[in-house]
């Protein structure tokens, strides 16, 4: 039984191989809130999608406990668990309508006409696919297939729906509409969302909260400020949106803020987030719009020389490549002013950020 402490869903210690010694879920502790979105966030192979397996039923825990509800459920089947779920490629039942694609669930519930017809005009409203019950699924296009897809997962009314790539078919513009279209449902309903992908601008849009997931591991789990802002290693910041690495070793550490002599010979300060302290390696992380370009020195902000090499015209700012440091991939967004401050290929500028803005992380090589 669930009571007021306990998450809805929890995974204690779950550990899972499919040849008995490669870990792909690594000692897993995940504990999801009623009502929650939780998106499982990663590169493929990195574990998100057997977690996602896992707590639907199709795959089984090497080590480990999956509570549902309170209750562990481990050893029951997947149709006994009340999930809703949601694939990449619909699995929707091709010689069937929509409306009787939707009604399937529910005649297995063993649930009245009466109740049958009225959550499935219920569901198809509620993905505004009310004139489509009479069609089969080769008779839509993608996108609608997909609002029939999630529509047979919520018809039953599950307390819990797993979401697996299920936008990854469609093009950029319909899927982004997707996005809005699956937040708002959840806000509507309530309803728990587990949902994974390997887009993070998906991630960032619909999420209460993200799982970054790397080889087997959670890196990180917030919510998608917290993940973009302050990551806390640099797999996490490198993962989550565009980011300007630059690799050095520490020369001291004061009140939480980290000096750092660049492989570059350049030294700047940056918050001391994943360091060793002292003579260690560090990976300097910096996002492209927290940068400024200018003609000098800009006064409170940590500046380096830097050369423009490319200019990139993308409506609302200007993407500058340049060389910083030695680093000829160091990204910096110019929003997009009237003057765009002159800037010119080949030009020599200065590059500045405030030292809130740079992290000092652990170092990955390369």
């Amino acid at each position: 039984m669930l009571d007021g402490s306990d998450p809805f869903v929890r995974f204690r210690n779950v550990q899972k191989s499919y040849d008995g010694e490669t870990l792909v879920v690594k000692n897993l502790n995940l504990e999801i809130e009623a009502g929650e979105f939780v998106t499982m966030l990663g590169p493929s192979g990195s574990g998100k999608t057997t977690c996602l397996m896992m707590l639907a039923g199709f795959e089984t825990a090497t080590h480990g406990e999956i509570e549902l509800g309170g209750s562990p459920i481990n050893n029951i089947p997947p149709h006994k668990r009340g999930i809703g779920m949601v694939f990449q490629n619909y699995a929707l039942f091709p010689h069937m309508t929509v409306a009787e694609n939707l009604a399937f669930p529910l005649k297995v519930r063993k649930m009245t006409p009466a109740e049958v017809e009225e959550k499935v005009k219920r569901a198809l409203d509620m993905v505004q696919m009310a004139a489509f019950g009479d069609r089969k699924p080769a008779q839509l296009s993608g996108g609608q297939q997909q609002r029939i897809a999630l529509a047979r997962a919520l018809v039953f009314e599950p307390e819990l729906v797993l979401m697996d790539e299920p936008l990854g078919a469609l093009d950029k513009q319909l899927r982004e509409h997707m996005q809005y279209e699956i937040k708002h449902i959840h806000e509507n309903l309530g309803v728990t969302v587990v949902y994974v992908t390997h887009d993070q601008s998906e991630a960032l849009t619909m999420s209460n909260r993200i799982a970054v997931f790397d080889d087997g591991v959670i890196q990180q789990l917030a919510d998608p400020v917290t993940l973009y802002e302050r990551p806390e290693n640099s797999f996490v910041a490198q993962f989550i949106g565009e980011n300007n690495t630059m690799p050095g070793v520490v020369e001291s550490v004061a009140k939480g803020v980290a000096s750092v002599k660049l492989d570059s010979g350049d030294t700047v300060k940056a918050l001391a987030i994943n360091t060793d302290g002292k003579g260690s390696r560090t990976s300097l992380s910096v996002r492209p719009e927290r940068c400024v370009v200018s003609q000098k020195k800009t006064a409170g902000l940590s500046s380096l020389k830097g050369r423009l090499e490319e200019l990139i015209y993308l409506g609302d700012h200007v993407r500058c490549r340049m060389n910083v440091a030695g680093n000829d991939e160091f990204i910096v967004k110019v929003p997009n002013t009237a003057d765009h401050l002159g800037l010119e290929i080949g030009a020599e500028t200065y590059v500045g950020w405030k030292t809130d803005d740079c992290r000092a992380l652990d170092f990955k090589a390369g």
